[in-house]
């Protein structure tokens, strides 16, 4: 089995697949811990072999471990984990036999982040044609990707978690609020947490839809647009922009770099 580590700026998820002929890519069970780049070697261990026992999992059947991270450190960490605790050496994607497989026509590939890398090689093994990629992380960013898989750059803009921190952060008197769809289509709130959840919801809806039709408009071919990230269904639920909301879009990519090493 593989054992694949997507390390995020604000979550860390392990993923477990099983290794069928030809390779696959089935997704047997999956975790996620908070990203903290103090974070042992050791206390991985603790909280990730309880985690295989209770699936049912022994240590003994991962064959290969890959990890993707933009946290510097935690590379290290985990890399310890997997000499430690699985008696293997991880493959660490951007690096050696895991480079990335695609041209990058950009001032400075060395400088994509590697969850974006990632999801540029999933998208263009999944889907046709040109191709834009969300991701709603930490940062919401966008990928164009053309038809031949080459990555052709793209936009950071702040998450929306980080947007309503900063709302909050900075104001004396108003409240924190989930994030969540409004109740109706409404953008005129009547009380503060209303007008505050438009803002930042709606808000968000309409920098999407503007950067999406710009980004398409730009490109001057039809593209496919793949969202993925946690708050991806969110806002699926009120907008026509996205042609498919992918989950494991990232998982998938550190998944199919395996396969490149393995080769």
């Amino acid at each position: 089995m593989l054992l694949a580590a997507d390390v995020g700026n604000t979550n860390v998820v392990f993923a477990l697949f099983a290794l069928g002929e030809g390779g696959g890519r089935e997704i047997k069970a999956r975790w996620r811990i908070a990203t903290d780049p103090r974070r042992t070697g050791d206390e991985y261990a603790v909280w990730l072999l309880q985690l295989l026992a209770i699936e049912g999992f022994k240590r003994e059947d991962i064959k290969q471990i890959i990890v993707g991270s933009v946290v510097p450190r935690a590379i290290h960490n985990i890399t310890v984990l997997a000499e430690k605790f699985f008696k293997l050496t991880p493959v660490i994607a951007g690096e050696g036999a895991a480079e990335w497989p695609f041209r990058a026509d950009v001032d400075q590939p060395r400088s994509l982040g590697a969850d974006r890398a990632l999801n540029v090689i999933a998208a263009h093994a999944k889907y046709q044609g040109d191709l834009i990629v969300v991701d709603f992380g930490t940062a919401t960013t966008f990928d164009a990707i053309d038809f031949s898989g080459a990555y052709k750059g793209g936009i950071i803009a702040p998450g929306i978690n980080l947007s309503l921190d900063a709302l909050v952060g900075n104001t004396a008197k108003l409240p924190r609020i989930a994030i969540e769809a409004p109740r109706n289509d409404s953008v005129i709130g009547t009380n503060t947490e209303d007008q505050m959840l438009i803002g930042v919801y709606w808000g968000y809806v309409a920098m999407l839809e503007g950067l999406i039709a710009r980004m398409r408009e730009e490109i001057g071919r039809p593209a496919t647009v793949i969202a993925t990230g946690g708050l991806a269904i969110l806002f699926d639920q009120h907008t026509t922009i996205f042609d498919a909301v992918d989950a494991d879009l990232t998982l998938d990519g550190l998944a199919l770099l395996a396969e490149q090493a393995r080769a």
